[in-house]
């Protein structure tokens, strides 16, 4: 915990504080980490949310058909997506991909020395590997969020549309109407303290590898564990907080 900590704090001084120091970090390594951790993931997240926006307008139309109601079957699949089930199978799945990935990533330059060596060369590694990858994930989860729940919403569309002989106007509009602003703004808090717990736990595990390459896949393995761990109970505090409190 304390090491966490610590990463954490200079974080936070290498982005909000070393520029005005002139201790200015690049922005090419952000942009060559968003496409990895983000661009990358993208048609696995596109297929993940639109497989879930099936699910649910399919589960939805099952039970609210027995009761005349499915009419209420955008209702359902706008709010679902965009207060749960977007941010938080989305960061699933990046987690999974991208965190694990930045994990090994880290780990591996870890035990062949490579982060002494800058060390040595007076390049702070906060600076040089962390701020990109936190950076990038902190833009990326989020756009990725919405993506999905666009991409999601579709595929409620399409349920509705094929199966239930929905008219395309009117799912629109009842989708906009069962939503409104907080629900959006509220899942994209989420997905951004989703994507500070991942990118800072996986780091984290990666800078502190030890043993070789079995300590790489331990450490991947314990990021992985640690980031769904964190991401599920911060959800559930979070929608408490948001619409209980």
């Amino acid at each position: 915990m304390r090491t966490y900590l610590r990463l954490n704090f200079s974080l936070l001084y290498w982005i909000l504080l070393a520029p005005f120091r002139g201790e200015m970090f690049k922005f090419a390594p952000v942009f060559r980490q968003m496409v990895a951790i983000g661009v990358r993931a993208a048609p696995m997240v596109a297929l993940t949310a639109c497989s879930i926006g099936v699910t649910l307008a399919m589960q939805a139309a099952h039970s609210l058909q027995q009761l005349g109601a499915e009419v209420y079957v955008p209702d359902l699949v706008m709010v679902s997506l965009l207060r749960e089930m977007g941010p938080v199978l989305i960061a699933v799945i990046v987690i999974g991909r991208s965190g694990s990935a930045v994990a090994a990533e880290l780990g591996t330059m870890k035990v062949s020395e490579e982060i002494e060596a800058l060390e040595v060369m007076a390049i702070n590694p906060i600076s040089y590997l962390i701020v990109p990858r936190f950076l990038a994930m902190m833009i990326m989860l989020p756009a990725l969020t919405i993506i999905g729940d666009y991409i999601g919403v579709l595929g409620g569309w399409a349920v509705c549309r094929l199966a239930l002989n929905f008219d395309t106007a009117g799912y629109i509009l009842r989708a906009i109407q069962s939503a409104d602003a907080w629900d959006l703004y509220s899942g994209m808090i989420k997905s951004v303290v989703f994507a500070w717990l991942i990118v800072t736990i996986a780091c984290n595990a990666g800078l502190h590898v030890e043993g070789g390459a079995e300590g790489v896949g331990r450490a991947t393995t314990s990021a992985v564990v640690q980031a769904l761990l964190a991401m599920l109970v911060m959800n559930a505090i979070l929608t408490a907080i948001f619409f209980f409190g």
